[in-house]
């Protein structure tokens, strides 16, 4: 066979021209070819198609006879590939013509105007119906193509929308297609009306949408743009406000919607029907119970008596399944029939309940995990390949990968594995977020004017799990060197191991208060021990060179503890001391995610004692946070701390071990670590042996963020105080503050700004409203 992609001209009486036999065929006409044996194909007029790209859908080969019917079909293959606007079929001889015009092809695709989408957007969606770069060009998928740009622009409530296609061609049968996007005016919600309620007001009625007629954070949020899905939502919602409140009959009747000749305006209108409201009668069970009646009747949240709750009745069937699912039951169906008693208004259930067959788990896959080791999630996991389902070991390994905090979403889903009856798989999915920070925080004060610190830390190194940490401090008053790793499983027991070197210097003559010289260097060691699923007990020891020096201008403090370690009544001069602290530790940790918790308790109490140094002192903190929802989307988070400390024997406690109070972490609006005593000569805050804080928080998540848990604003309430050692920790004495902040975890690190207003200040104290951390969760 010869392959020719040249077209060249032949004398008329060689060449017969089948097209019109072709065409006669097709309608029936008396016309018809005269059949030939074809010796070879020639294909005239491609451009950019290949000519073996035409051979491959002809119908007739070399050798073969060309007739009629061969020609019709030849014809409807080389149509039906949408390369060609024209073709036809000529006889040169033996020789069969293949004549073609191809398609232009699309060389780009370019869009004007458009603001409410990114073009990156727009292009793939585009090319999804056929409409993209190096695609054939076709009229009818072009228009497909500006009525789908219109949809999309519809669905955001862009009713003035107007789309301008221009098709321009270019060299090689080539064109260029513009869209030229005139978005107009968006067309905003002025009023939802609400017909047929006779319970609740309007108002409240509206309150359960999501769509609006507008508001502060509207221009974020966009809920007064009409949206079909988004109404379809909000109908959902009402519907459950009504079931929750007992209105089990309640139906939304309609809905119109409406828009303003001009395009700018819509209104909604709502018709429902109320029902009356329902108690809840008698609750039965019917079905497989394997004996357990009375255990599944208690987590049925309806009482007799009571106003019914849709929402109730939806929690008991999940809570009834997932207790079957404990017992290895995954497919387990629980439904509840309604009987309605309309004369005493009364709705009486029946649940029906059918455990299935008892599942086992096939296999254990996970998604999604880019950086993160495969090992370092799979060791979390609590329920096991080819052991029965358990509901609960599920939900625990869930938390449990949560809680390494690598992860922004962690999700679980066990489809029924194909081909079995019996088996699920489960599918843990996990989204990663950035784990190297660059962490610094800051404020603002009329005294300090702005300060900052800063340091790296890379948790999850290179996939491993493992934490490493390097803290820098170069500025003028204090110099930090410190590494530190942690490795969450030393063993394969899943014990711990941390250890840190550093060397501090503080050395305050920069901020203009007293002088003196801080001087530390050395390193601790930790191990971790598991002792359940939540708690770990910590011990450890460590070996720090301490070194303090003082002069004339020095807070009378530091002066004292030098006369303590020296000798030297006038506090001047040079005191070391070398501790041996050894530490003792006991964590729990059952909270659903380390970063963005909504439910559970986190508790620990830690002991670090020197009996074996110069020092000779002891440390003891207890630290607790609860976390619980109040609701869907608003948290409850309470946080408390008790730190005490005391030196043993006749040696004070030492001074560079003080803790201080203020500033995010502690009580907000008061200026960082400025609480508790201060040095009467140069007001600098000193810190102390003991403190008290506690901390409150209603987070909800930001307006327009939707099911993101990552961007929350809270309201707070801080209190907290730092006494001296030997002090007597007065509740009196607290510090109060209340405000507003937003907590949002970033691609570069959790970030948290504040602004509090000081309940109870005293003068002399050091204020400051607006406060920013970056780096560090509540």
């Amino acid at each position: 066979m010869k392959l020719h992609s040249d077209r060249f001209a032949l004398p008329s009486f060689r060449r017969s021209l089948i097209a019109a036999a072709v065409l006669a065929a097709c309608s029936g006409g008396a016309l018809a070819i005269n059949p030939f044996t074809v010796k070879d194909i020639r294909v005239e007029g491609i451009q950019r198609t290949e000519a073996g790209t035409v051979f491959s859908y002809l119908p007739v080969r070399v050798g073969e006879t060309f007739d009629d019917s061969k020609s019709v079909t030849t014809i409807k293959a080389l149509y039906a590939t949408g390369i060609f606007k024209d073709v036809r079929l000529e006889q040169d001889g033996d020789v069969l013509v293949v004549i073609v015009e191809e398609r232009p092809a699309i060389a780009k695709v370019e869009f004007t105007g458009t603001k409410e989408f990114e073009k990156d957007v727009l292009i793939k969606a585009l090319k999804d119906i056929g409409v993209g770069e190096t695609r054939t060009f076709d009229k009818a998928s072009v228009d497909r193509a500006e009525q789908e740009l219109k949809r999309q622009y519809l669905s955001r409530g862009l009713y003035g929308v107007k789309v301008t296609t221009t098709v321009t061609p270019i060299e090689r049968n080539r064109v260029n297609i513009v869209f030229a996007v005139d978005e107009g005016d968006v067309a905003k919600i002025k009023q939802i009306n609400i017909v047929g309620n006779k319970t609740f007001s309007d108002s409240e009625l509206r309150d359960q949408l999501a769509l609006n007629t507008g508001g502060w954070f509207s221009w974020y949020t966009k809920a007064n743009q009409y949206s079909k899905t988004k109404l379809t939502g909000d109908l959902e919602s009402l519907k459950s406000y009504y079931l929750n409140r007992g209105y089990i009959e309640m139906q939304v009747d309609s809905t119109q919607v409406s828009i303003t000749p001009d395009k700018k305006d819509i209104y909604i209108t709502i018709n429902i029907t109320e029902g009356e409201k329902y108690k809840v009668a008698d609750v039965k069970f019917e079905g497989e119970m394997f004996g357990r009646e009375e255990e599944l009747r208690e987590l049925v949240l309806l009482r007799k008596g009571e106003t019914y709750s849709g929402e109730r009745l939806t929690a008991t069937n999940k809570l009834i399944s997932d207790r079957l699912g404990t017992f290895g039951y995954a497919f387990a169906n629980v439904n509840a029939n309604p009987e309605i008693d309309r004369d005493k208004r009364e709705v009486g259930f029946t649940f029906f309940i059918d455990p299935g067959k008892r599942a086992y788990v096939r296999h254990m896959n996970i998604a999604g995990n880019t950086t993160t080791r495969d090992e370092v999630i799979r060791r979390e996991f609590r329920q096991f390949e080819s052991s029965w389902y358990d509901a609960n070991k599920i939900k625990l390994t869930r938390d449990r990968v949560d809680r390494l905090g690598y992860f922004k979403d962690v999700t679980i889903d066990t489809p029924e594995a194909q081909g079995t009856s019996d088996q699920v798989d489960v599918q843990v999915t996990v989204v990663e977020k950035p784990t190297g920070n660059f962490q610094i925080g800051g404020a603002f004060s009329q005294a300090e004017k702005f300060t900052f610190s800063a340091s790296i830390q890379q948790a999850n190194f290179a996939g491993s799990g493992n934490t490493v940490g390097i803290n820098l401090n170069t500025s003028k008053y204090s110099r930090t060197i410190e590494f530190s790793n942690t490795n969450p499983y030393y063993t394969d027991d899943g014990v711990i191991r941390s250890f840190d070197l550093y060397l501090r210097t503080l050395n305050p003559p920069a901020l203009n208060i007293g002088s003196y010289t801080i001087k530390q260097h050395g390193g601790r060691i930790s191990w971790g021990v598991p002792f359940s699923e939540v708690d770990t007990v910590f011990f450890g020891a460590g070996l720090e060179r301490s070194q303090i020096t003082t002069d004339a201008t020095s807070p009378f403090r530091y002066k004292n503890y030098v006369t303590d370690i020296t000798g030297n009544a006038d506090g001047i001069g040079t005191a070391k001391t070398i501790a041996v602290p050894l530490t003792a530790a006991w964590a729990r940790d059952s909270r659903d995610s380390a970063i963005t918790p909504t439910i559970g308790r986190y508790q620990r109490i830690n002991l670090e004692l020197d009996i074996a140094g110069e020092s000779k002192y002891y440390r003891a903190v207890y630290e607790q946070q609860w976390y619980k929802p109040l609701h869907p989307k608003v948290t409850l988070a309470l946080k408390g701390e008790i730190d005490f400390g005391h030196g043993i024997g006749s040696k004070p406690y030492p001074v560079f071990k003080n803790f201080y109070g203020g500033g995010i972490g502690s009580v907000r609006g008061y200026l960082s670590s400025s609480l508790g005593i201060v040095d009467p000569t140069y007001g600098d805050a000193l810190g102390g042996a003991s403190r008290l804080i506690g901390n409150a928080e209603l987070q909800m998540p930001f307006p327009g963020s939707g099911q993101d848990r990552s961007l929350r604003w809270f309201g707070f309430l801080d209190g907290g105080q730092v006494y001296q050692e030997g002090q007597k920790m007065r509740i009196s004495e607290l510090r109060f503050s209340t405000g507003l902040g937003i907590s949002w975890i970033s691609p570069v690190g959790p970030l948290k700004l504040s602004y509090a207003k000081p309940l109870n200040a005293k003068p002399g104290d050091r204020l400051e409203r607006f406060q920013f951390q970056m780096g560090t969760g509540f």
